[in-house]
Parts: structure tokens; C-alpha cells; sequence
């Protein structure tokens, strides 16, 4: 272990190949050293105990990250988003549960990059469920070529994932789609870029204020509509409806409420009906 001490720690700024060789210089630990250190830091909070456990296993994440370089984003951002995870493991890891920190750490490091892809892979959304996510990362790998699916294999793909066909569908479609510049890259005048037919309206003094007014109405009357519910209703449909990120289940809701999902979902009907209402007046 003296070794890994005085390594210094790479970083992903600067030359890739420089970090990769500098993280495949830290040893691999044996199971005796992974568990006394993983008991320091889980016992005694030893952040050194930590430190070089992390190090350790820079190369798995460097390794994980490679499978994703199919999306077009950056290795290093990859790696430092997979570096996220290794580090969330081995503060979540338990020694005393008899698995390796390897075993433990791949579902992490697998966790930040692909929130990380999803985030960043163009500038729409291609995944918001997560059967959709499901479906985005092994699609690629699922396509027997780069040629567009066939309806048995688009069958096939569906059944394997737990998915419905046509949403099979519409991911590829996502995903073969091509990027267009709006504007040209050369000065030849007589060439026209997307960006030539399209009209900016929006900074135009009346559809501005059109568009504030807009706003204020629907920002005041949701206020209004939500202010009409109970408590409960009020949560269910915040948690469902206008939450950031992904919104909860059913099933989630009635563990929190201590009900049936069934339940959640007649409250959630009823409160959006009545919500309904208050929006139409």
C-alpha cells in the first residue's frame, strides 16, 4: 500500500492518456487489504482508508466508461461522472456484507454515467421512464446492424426489453436521427442553411407581452388550482405531475400514504378533475 501512497492523484484535465496511465499505475488490493481499509473507513471514518480504496479502482471506471463512447461525449467527462459513482460506493459499502467492492461499485459507476448521457446526449430528451432509458442504452447493442430494424426484429428487440414495439420504434428513430448545422460553414451566398427560413418572432414587443401575460395567467391560475386541494392531493399531484426530474410511481405514493396504489390513483383522478374546474373558470 506504501506504493499507491505516493502516487500522485491524476485528473482528467489534460491529456487522457496521461490519466489512464497514471490510474493503471495504482495496485489492485487483495480481498484482505480491500476489507481492512473498507473497515476503517466504514468503522472509523479513516477518509485516507477511503481515499485509497477509490484510487484503486480507477481503472474500472475507466473501463466502464469506454463502453459508452458510442454517444459522442467526451472519455474524460464519462470517466469523471463514473469517478462520481466509484465514490458514492465506497461510501455506501459495507465490508461485513461478504462482496467484493468491484461487485458493488459497477452498479454506481454505471448509475452516474448513464444520468450523465441522458442529461447531455444532444439537446433533447430521448429517455425520460425508465423503461425508455432501459430501452436507449442496449438498443444499440440489440441492432443486429446499422440498418433499420425490421418488424420481427423490432418484435424481438420489444420482448427482451419488456417494452411495446412501437416504442422500440420511435427510440430508433431517436437515435438515427442527424444532427443539422443551422448555419452554413462556408460564405458561398448562394447556399442556404436551415437558419435562413426560419423567422424570430419572439422578440417582437407584442409577442412579448403576450407571452408575459400568458405566463402570469398560468402561473396564477395553477397556483389557484393547487391551493384548492387537500394536503394530500395537493402532494400526489405535485409528486406526479410537477415534480423535476422523474416523477413518482403509484406504488411509491401508497408506500408514503400508507394506501393501496389503487387509491393514489382515484385521488390523483379526482384531484385533477377538480383542478380542472378551477382552470376553466
Amino acid at each position: 500500500m506504501s506504493n499507491a501512497l505516493t502516487l500522485p492523484i491524476p485528473s482528467t484535465v489534460g491529456s487522457i492518456d496521461a490519466y489512464i496511465q497514471a490510474a493503471n499505475r495504482y495496485p489492485m488490493l487483495s480481498e484482505a487489504e480491500e476489507q481492512r481499509l473498507a473497515k476503517r473507513f466504514h468503522d472509523e471514518g479513516d477518509v485516507d482508508a477511503a481515499r485509497q480504496l477509490v484510487l484503486s479502482h480507477l481503472r474500472l471506471v475507466i473501463s466502464i466508461a469506454r463502453g459508452y463512447l458510442g454517444y459522442g461525449l467526451p472519455h474524460a467527462d464519462l470517466i469523471q461522472e463514473g469517478n462520481i459513482g466509484l465514490m458514492k460506493a465506497v461510501k455506501r459499502y459495507d465490508p461485513d456484507r461478504g462482496v467484493r467492492l468491484v461487485s458493488f461499485a459497477i452498479h454506481w459507476i454505471k448509475a452516474e454515467i448513464h444520468e450523465y448521457v441522458i442529461r447531455n446526449w444532444r439537446l433533447v430528451k430521448v429517455a425520460t421512464t425508465k423503461a425508455q432509458r432501459k430501452l436507449f442504452f442496449n438498443l444499440r447493442s440489440l441492432k443486429p446492424g446499422s440498418e433499420a430494424l425490421t418488424p420481427g426484429q423490432t418484435q424481438t428487440v420489444a420482448q427482451q426489453l419488456g417494452v411495446k414495439p412501437e416504442e422500440v420504434t420511435e427510440m430508433e428513430t431517436r437515435l438515427s436521427g442527424h444532427d443539422m448545422a443551422l448555419e452554413a460553414n462556408d460564405d458561398d451566398d448562394e447556399k442556404f442553411a436551415p437558419i435562413a427560413w426560419l423567422a424570430d418572432s419572439h422578440n417582437e414587443p407584442t409577442r412579448v407581452i403576450e407571452a408575459r401575460e400568458y405566463d402570469r395567467l398560468q402561473s396564477d391560475g395553477l397556483r389557484a388550482a393547487l391551493e384548492s386541494l387537500d394536503e394530500r392531493s395537493r402532494r400526489i399531484v405535485e409528486a406526479r405531475w410537477l415534480a423535476e426530474g422523474e416523477a413518482a410511481t403509484l406504488h411509491e405514493l401508497a408506500a408514503e400514504f400508507g394506501v393501496s396504489a389503487e387509491r393514489i390513483r382515484q385521488i390523483e383522478a379526482k384531484a385533477l378533475q377538480k383542478m380542472k374546474g378551477v382552470l376553466s373558470n
